[in-house]
């Protein structure tokens, strides 16, 4: 048989792929940061509809998608697995990272390859369809046939001790999995399972596992498929390393448990089947012996590393953020992996998707087309008040030329305008066209035109009036009396009535009381300033004297919040504050606990398990 080349595949649950992917600034970048051949995504927490190409297309990668497809209550966008492969061509190529076919979950219900058409996989007949497909719709599987071998790229259920629905799932789910693995192997394949399976096999897989902790139905099933228990598959990782301690994949988010290094490995990379080799004599040989070169974990992609910052006292997750998944990445090195024939990526592919190749469009992405489309017409109204104040000032400037028997009083644009005119009218130009004002004798028309920077003075004012009159208001507020109105109003309600033409007077009478008029404009902008300038100073004092009263106000509930809170037992220092989220006759209920991060029992550094509960009582849901 010829010599092939190596061959690896990650495994890594990303607990969400967005955040993956700011944090290493694109898709293609953490790829790179791999330098792997397959890449398998466990919890990308991504719907459907938001498979976008900058989160599903890396140049030189192909990948496959399985996004959760149920509608229950806390399942929307959860779960979800996604399986890349590098590759130099995905057409007519015979790499065997790209696979010859491809498969949407594991029942045959949900292939998304199959353009609306389910079959069930053969093997799991003795299972009703309904119940496959609740099994199957969670987005928790991915399968992909890379000819030597199939991959499956799985996210397994989590399930408390106290939830028995979903404890039974769990059992389902691994049952109808285990029954397509024993149809595969029967038709001599060889499988590779890897993934977030959310199962710790034994104590040396726990940190200050308990007494009973083996002696768990998942635990012993997860024994029971390996080769040491009678069953076809290697663990991987420990067939490499069968008495590393401290080798875990996840710690808890919320205790700082990376700090002490207090986890579990339950991302786990498993393998059955026979090797490649087409000697006679194949008695010692097999797919772990052979072509396993190693199995480790990607301890740099962990959130705390040692030494990276001072040795921090955890404080309930307040004040320190950690970046990264709370898993870390499991890897195998395959050796002698010899090349396929020619084939081309499967049409489950996501460059086949139809929001990624153009036929259907997403709502995101018809909402930034009217964004953009409302940006355009927003810019060409601006640009067309901008026109229109020009060819109003030319339009004035022409009028007062027009007739020495004309009388304009005009201030800026957005001022009140009067022409009289005694010849027979005036023409008044814009940029929609022209228009003609017949300014007959004895007549006087007001023009009110307003700019483009008057409307936004306006908006401003509006925007602030209404942020004034919904804003919090303080316990004095409800005894002030309210502030008459000014007379500064009242004396521009007087001039607008004046402002109103009287057909009946004469043209001289309409030239003083437009004088007037014009007079009363250059007067009130002085007044208008002036008052302004007081009403901020005494704004800006009335905020600074608001924010002092709530800056002491905040210090005197801090202090009384710091004088009761207690001191844990073991290091003597003040606890730290969580809430019951959890249903139950406890929720809402407020306790204390030790604001040391999580660790060993043996380690005087860490949490020491202090637990209070608060005086007040739980909410209600």
């Amino acid at each position: 048989m010829e010599r092939g080349r190596e061959m690896k595949i990650v495994t890594y649950n990303v607990n969400g792929l967005r955040q993956r992917i700011s944090q290493f600034g694109s898709l293609l970048k953490l790829l790179n940061s791999f330098d792997a051949d397959i890449i398998c995504f466990q919890e990308t927490k991504l719907r459907r509809q938001e498979l976008t190409a900058d989160i599903v297309m890396a140049d030189g990668y192909e990948s496959f998608f399985s996004c959760t497809r149920t509608i229950n209550k806390g399942r929307t966008g959860y779960s979800g697995v996604a399986t890349f492969c590098r590759v130099k061509s995905a057409f007519s190529s015979n790499e065997v990272a790209l696979p010859v076919a491809a498969e949407e979950g594991f029942t045959g219900l949900v292939d998304g390859s199959r353009a609306g058409k389910s079959e069930l996989v053969e093997g799991l007949e003795e299972f009703e369809k309904d119940e496959l497909h609740k099994i199957d719709c969670e987005g928790r599987c991915v399968i992909t046939d890379h000819s030597h071998f199939v991959l499956f790229n799985l996210y397994g259920p989590r399930a408390d001790s106290d939830d028995a629905q979903r404890i039974q799932f769990k059992l389902t789910f691994y049952k109808i999995l285990q029954k397509r693995w024993e149809n595969l192997l029967s038709q001599g394949r060889r499988i590779f399972i890897v993934g977030d399976l959310n199962i710790a096999p034994t104590a040396l897989d726990r940190c200050d596992a308990g007494p009973d902790f083996e002696d768990n139905e998942f635990r012993r099933w997860f024994r029971s498929m390996l080769v040491d228990s009678g069953g076809s598959f290697y663990d991987a990782f420990r067939a490499k390393h069968p008495d590393r301690q401290g080798a875990y994949t996840c710690w808890p988010s919320s205790t700082g448990a990376e700090q002490f290094n207090y986890g579990t490995r339950i991302d786990h990379i498993l393998c059955a089947g026979s090797c490649l080799h087409q000697e006679d004599d194949l008695q010692d040989h097999s797919i772990i012996m052979c072509h396993v070169k190693e199995c480790d974990i990607l301890t740099n992609y962990k959130r705390w590393k040692p030494g990276a910052t001072p040795r921090y006292r955890w404080k309930g997750g307040s004040n320190i953020k950690l970046e990264g998944s709370d898993h870390a990445p499991v890897y195998v090195t395959l050796a002698e992996i010899s090349d396929i024939p020619q084939h081309s990526t499967p049409s489950l592919s996501a460059r086949f998707l139809p929001m990624i190749s153009g036929v259907q469009q997403t709502l995101v992405s018809v909402l930034m087309k009217r964004q953009a489309a409302t940006q355009v017409q927003s810019h060409q109204i601006s640009s067309s008040f901008s026109g229109r104040d020009a060819s109003m000032r030319t339009c004035t400037e022409s009028a007062t030329r027009l007739s020495s028997n004309c009388s304009t009083s005009c201030t800026n644009i957005g001022d009140s305008c009067f022409l009289n005119e005694n010849s027979n009218g005036a023409i008044l130009e814009t940029d929609k066209g022209t228009k003609e004002f017949a300014l007959g004798d004895h007549l006087n028309t007001p023009v009110t035109l307003q700019s483009e920077d008057n409307l936004k003075t306006a908006e401003k004012t509006k925007k602030k009036a209404r942020k004034s009159q919904w804003s919090q208001l303080s316990l004095k507020s409800f005894f002030q009396k309210n502030q008459p109105l000014s007379s500064g109003s009242e004396n521009s309600s007087i001039d607008n009535l004046s402002d109103v033409p009287d057909p009946n007077h004469h043209a001289s009478g309409t030239l003083a009381l437009a004088d007037q008029s014009s007079s009363r404009m250059h007067c009130e902008p002085e007044l208008s300033t002036s008052t302004q300038d007081e009403e901020k100073v005494n704004i800006s004092s009335s905020a600074t004297e608001k924010n002092n009263v709530a800056f002491l106000e905040w210090q005197r509930i801090q202090q009384l919040m710091q004088s009761s809170i207690p001191l844990c037992k073991g290091h003597k220092k003040p606890c730290v504050a969580r809430i019951v989220k959890k249903p139950g006759p406890t929720f809402g209920r407020r306790f204390y606990v030790c604001a040391r991060a999580e660790g060993p029992a043996s380690n005087p550094e860490a949490n020491c398990g202090y637990f209070k509960w608060a005086s007040s009582k739980p909410r209600r849901k």
